[in-house]
């Protein structure tokens, strides 16, 4: 038997509106929504809009991004990191993970009330006689939830709005969980029916088309596919039989749904190159399927307390911050030997606010194989620091810095090489930050063997950028970032596809994993940017000057593709194309590789120049699901042992 679930808090906070002008939706807050308010036309739009407005109360969420990255091969936890990340990272000296503490309680939180709007739009605009397309908007919203819960916490109380279940205006302080079986045959019948009625372009410029909803049905497939077949014995909750003979038709829906997309892109596509996907400038691009958006151009449609301030919470698009050390800490001398700091905050894609709460690990350089011709290394890290003095009003010509030599504003200050290099030296800690020293080099160096958790890699791709700035100052660089989260890419297809098909799908033509994969290694070998460390193309913040391919390396990045793929690959290949995008744990978590690729890491400690040391992360088969949060369990109205049978088992 379904039934309601109450929600701490659970009143249905909006951003609603509908059409503008300039095509885009139109967001106008309302604090709290009634049941009457649906029962015009107009009140469906508006909560239609009300679910891509929730986005962001996710994507872009800092501590949710946290929970989908940090603990994975990706990241470690940072030298300023709190509860909230350590006990995501399953390290043996951090505070274990607790329904208290777990950060997934984000979109636990949030889901459930999307789902609540998506059940009255669906309820209340048949009744209306709303256009069939416009409604399917919120089955694939409906949808999304339930796999993103799924995945996170396996059975989900399911909510579909039938009966009893209508639009939930009375909270009910019980729930029940229903199985996996039966959360994904709902994901299943939602987004058959949004590929089905959902129009091939968007009504509006970010709305969802029939190819969203595919890359979501071929995920859902894919996922579902791997749940049966349980290669590892993961336990699942609530405990229910699975089939494993099943899985094989599942891993061939998802091979064949993906395929399909791929061959009926409907205007959607990969972008020429790497680097076109994440260009500030190019934005809500042909490649991007689904964003939280934001904007520069007005602050209120931006969705936060406004972009230059930066509130730390949800509605923002704060996520860039936790992955940024404190580059400011770098240091050169002045002409009459007093130190200063030659990188400043800066509302740029490589630099912003520093918080210092994720870390990579020294593995991660090691990752990206390959580096002089796959452009993914250069593109998805900052591995070059420029001297932006002047834009902090500092006029001073040179600086200083490393073996003694001079540099002036806009050159090279700090760089991050990918790979270790025996001529760099580490020595008396004049940069600050104890970087080393190369014979010749001005610029101060870090090494992948010198990572610490308070200097490593910045990830550029979802650094900030707004295109209202003129470039000639630092900006608002401990601001929100005024760009959109991306959600999905159309690149993805290629990867389900691919995994699907060494899973044993029957493929089609010449659409076999070698090549699927061969298409992204392609593009991933078109390079934007100058791959030498004193080229400064790399770090381009705004401005019409859009560069020609660099250089074209598909041809190699082809020939150094192995010819057997297996799902260790895939996942590597995985890892170089989505870093940081948030698809990391779900991944791991999906193959049942999780313990095996990420138990153990190395980094350096809190202090710069600090030894590095081998972890061992401590990954129970129980945390392959995420903790139910404690908010949800105080607040449900049942007796204890039935709380204690609703948490998920090993918390």
């Amino acid at each position: 038997m379904k039934s309601k679930i109450f929600l701490a808090g659970a009143v249905m906070m909006m951003g609603i509106g509908f059409t503008s002008c300039d095509n885009a939706l139109d967001e106008h807050p309302r604090a709290i929504i009634t049941p009457d308010y649906f029962n015009t036309k107009s009140g469906i739009e508006k909560g239609i809009n009300a679910l891509y407005a929730n986005l962001r109360n996710t994507w872009g969420q800092g501590y949710y991004f946290n929970s989908l990255e940090t603990g994975t091969d990706e990241y470690t936890y940072g030298q300023s990191a709190d509860e909230n990340f350590k006990c995501m990272d399953m390290t043996a000296d951090v505070s274990p993970l607790t329904p208290s503490n777990c950060r997934a309680d984000v979109l636990w939180n949030n889901a459930f009330i999307d789902i609540n709007t998506a059940n009255v739009v669906i309820e209340k605009g048949k009744e209306l006689g709303m256009d069939e397309s416009l409604i399917a908007e919120a089955n694939f919203f409906r949808a999304l939830d339930y796999f993103e819960l799924v995945q996170t916490f396996g059975g989900v109380p399911l909510d579909l709005g039938a009966g009893e279940l209508k639009f939930n205006d009375s909270p009910n302080r019980e729930s029940k969980r229903n199985t996996v079986p039966e959360v994904y045959k709902a994901i299943f019948d939602d987004l058959v029916y949004a590929v089905e009625t959902l129009p091939d372009k968007s009504r509006m410029t970010g709305t969802v088309t029939k190819t969203t909803a595919r890359l979501f049905l071929a995920k859902a497939y894919l996922t579902y596919a791997w749940w049966l077949e349980n290669p590892n014995n993961i336990p699942t909750y609530p405990e229910c039989t699975r089939d494993a003979s099943k899985a094989k038709d599942y891993f061939q829906k998802a091979y064949d749904t993906a395929v399909e997309a791929i061959n009926n892109p409907a205007g959607y596509g990969l972008q020429p190159a790497f680097f076109d996907t994440f260009y500030g400038p190019n934005d809500r691009n042909s490649e991007i399927l689904l964003y939280a958006d934001h904007t520069a151009q007005n602050e209120y449609y931006n969705g936060g307390v406004g972009y230059g301030y930066g509130s730390g919470a949800a509605p923002d698009n704060f996520s860039h911050w936790m992955n940024r050390w404190n580059y400011t800490n770098a240091r050169a001398v002045t002409a009459d030997g007093k130190q200063t700091d030659p990188l400043k905050r800066e509302a740029a894609a490589s630099y912003d606010r520093p918080w210092t709460r994720m870390a990579t690990p020294c593995e991660v350089p090691a990752m990206f194989t390959d580096k002089n011709i796959d452009s993914r290394f250069e593109t998805t890290f900052v591995t070059t620091f420029f001297g932006n003095w002047n834009k902090g009003g500092d006029a001073t010509a040179s600086y200083t810095c490393a073996n003694g030599m001079p540099v002036k504003n806009g050159e090279v200050v700090l760089t991050f090489y990918g790979e270790n290099d025996p001529e760099v030296v580490y020595k008396a800690n004049q940069s600050g930050i104890a970087a080393g020293e190369k014979p010749g080099v001005a610029s101060w160096i870090i090494t992948p063997d010198h990572l610490t958790r308070i200097a490593y890699l910045n990830v550029w791709k979802n650094g900030y950028y707004n295109e209202t700035d003129d470039g000639t100052g630092l900006g608002q660089p401990n601001g929100a970032n005024p760009r959109p989260a991306n959600i999905a890419r159309f690149a993805e297809f290629y990867f389900i596809a691919a995994e699907a098909a060494v899973k044993g799908a029957t493929v089609q033509g010449d659409m076999t994993a070698y090549n699927l994969i061969n298409v992204i290694r392609a593009r991933a070998g078109k390079w934007r940017i100058a791959a030498n460390a004193d080229k400064d193309q790399r770090d381009i913040q705004a401005g019409p000057k859009y560069l020609d391919v660099y250089e074209d390396h598909s041809a190699e990045m082809v020939a150094a593709t192995p010819k057997d793929i297996t799902i260790d690959y895939i996942l590597d290949e995985r890892f170089r194309e989505f870093y940081g995008e948030g698809l990391r744990w779900w991944d791991l978590v999906r193959t049942q590789k999780w313990e095996e690729k990420a138990s153990t890491y190395t980094i350096g400690g809190n202090d710069y120049g600090s030894a590095v040391e081998k972890h061992t992360r401590e990954i129970k088969k129980s945390y392959y699901l995420r903790p139910i949060p404690q908010g949800q369990i105080d607040a449900l109205q049942m007796n204890a042992d039935k709380k204690a049978a609703y948490q998920n088992p090993g918390y």
